[in-house]
């Protein structure tokens, strides 16, 4: 340990593992007892601890490259986050359940990730990393740039009522849109031909969805417990049976036709 930090040592680099402060805005030391700060957050549990309400800002030195799959999980107090030039890779999880989070913020010299009003994408603007779960707005226009929406990507943005998803997206991840609890309606594109599993998992108030001929993967439960889904048109060349689409949905709420 050192100070507030608990880390683990390779090579003479140092991973921060936990963190034991009395949170607020917490900046990450570049160093600890000498030894150069690389990578933030490790394997489960997070840093600040599964449902940390103290923490409600980090900032993130030069010195780190590596942002770890639970690094910031379940932290719902978090509401910003700055993210050096220095950083190359960040894992799926590492703002899940952040239910307050509405700004990542990436400096501009960052060669792999960037950001656009709180948003965080990829340098190039073609993959959609995370919409930050503590934004309010009632909707989004995804931009023209974006081929792939990512996993996770708009897990429990629930104040989302409308997501508006333009003609260059291809891929839509897994729980790209797991527990968008208020969305009524999404427009999937004839540019999309594939859907993750578990993409559109407890969108509550989904109440219908139509999914283009261009579709030829649809992942398992990508429609579970969407409990107002009353109506889903699925291309006729698509074949669901054994993926458990539309788990634990009965017969009576979901009319499937085919294109």
């Amino acid at each position: 340990t050192s100070g507030d930090w608990t880390y683990s040592v390779s090579d003479n680099q140092a991973t921060i593992t936990r963190y034991s402060g009395a949170g607020g805005a917490v900046e990450i030391p570049a160093v600890v007892d000498g030894i150069p700060v690389v990578k933030v957050g490790d394997d489960y549990p997070p840093i600040f601890g599964n449902g940390n309400t103290t923490v409600t800002s980090v900032t993130i030195p030069d010195s780190v490259t590596s942002i770890g799959v639970y690094a910031f999980y379940g932290c719902s107090s978090l509401t910003s986050i700055t993210i050096p030039d220095s950083v190359t890779s960040i894992g799926e999880y590492a703002f899940l359940d952040c239910t307050n989070l509405t700004n990542i913020a990436v400096e501009d010299g960052n060669s792999n990730y960037s950001s656009v009003d709180g948003v965080l994408f990829n340098k190039l603007q073609t993959l959609l990393v995370q919409y930050p779960a503590g934004i309010l707005d009632n909707s989004y226009t995804i931009p023209d740039s974006v081929t792939s929406i990512g996993d996770e990507a708009f897990h429990s943005c629930s104040s989302l009522t409308s997501i508006t998803i333009p003609d260059s997206v291809t891929s839509i991840g897994s729980n790209a849109f797991y527990s968008c609890t208020s969305v009524v309606s999404i427009t999937i594109p004839d540019s999309v031909t594939s859907i993750g599993g578990y993409a559109f998992e407890a969108c509550t108030k989904l109440v219908s969805i139509t999914i283009p001929d261009s579709v030829t993967s649809l992942g398992i439960s990508a429609f579970k417990n969407c409990t107002s889904l009353a109506s889903v048109t699925l291309p006729a060349t698509l074949f669901i049976g054994g993926n458990y689409s539309f788990y634990s949905l009965s017969a009576e709420q979901v009319r499937v036709e085919k294109t």
